[in-house]
């Protein structure tokens, strides 16, 4: 350590207040966090790139300062996705302190890191007043049976009005409308569904059958649309 003349000449004067970190709630309990070890927590939270044209959904499982659990949802372009599929073999492993100060390659992604390390360092986690954390697998469970990503697409036209395409449930096949042409409801295929049957040896129209509901007053409609083509 060097010390500068001015500081080297200086008398010592002893500092009386020395109260320390603030407690932060972690997984049940409040620590006073002063190392990277110190820090664990499950959160999720999104990020933008500098476009603003695309979005990274984050989800992190920290156990003391360590990352176990990533999941790595982007809504965007293809550069996107492709740097979240690297950004997911990264992130595991790594302290929350090297995976703030590395290079994600997308924007959105790294600003997703960089919230999560501001949420999760300040106590603002998910898991900040639940016992013992989440176990390893709560970010695999957020996506559900199917494990697919829950993603709504809605298209709309002042001219032609609103068509559902995708919601939570799956790929909307058809809407409902009353008799004022509101929408009431929909019939959907849960994709996620479908497909690992298809894996399993079901047959595919089976398949289609086994994955497909609905949703709302569906059976009430006067008139069942194609969202895609009607």
């Amino acid at each position: 350590m060097i010390y500068s003349t001015e500081i080297e000449n200086m008398c010592l004067v002893h500092k009386g207040a020395n109260h320390g970190p603030a407690p932060i709630p972690e997984e049940g309990k409040w620590v006073k966090a002063k190392e990277v070890g110190d820090i664990s927590g499950f959160t999720h939270g999104i990020g933008w790139c500098a476009p603003q044209q695309g979005c990274c959904k984050l989800t992190l499982n920290v156990k003391e300062g360590i990352i176990e659990e990533a999941l790595v949802e982007t809504l965007g372009c293809s550069g996107m996705t492709h740097s979240a599929a690297m950004a997911g073999e990264i992130l595991v492993g790594k302290t929350i302190l090297e995976a703030l100060n590395t290079d994600l390659v997308c924007d959105a992604i790294n600003t997703a890191m960089r919230e999560l390390f501001l949420q999760i360092v300040y106590g603002r986690t998910q898991s900040a007043f639940s016992e013992g954390g989440l176990q390893i697998g709560a970010g695999l469970e957020d996506l559900g049976k199917g494990h697919r990503s829950q993603v709504g697409t809605i298209y709309s036209t002042k001219a032609k009005g609103p068509r559902y395409l995708e919601l939570t449930e799956g790929y909307i096949t058809e809407i409902g409308l009353d008799d004022d042409d509101e929408i009431i409801g929909y019939k959907y295929i849960n994709l996620g569904i479908m497909l690992d049957q298809i894996k399993d040896g079901v047959d595919p129209f089976k398949a289609i059958d086994n994955a497909t509901g609905q949703y709302g007053r569906f059976d009430d409609a006067t008139k069942k649309i194609d969202p895609r083509s009607e």
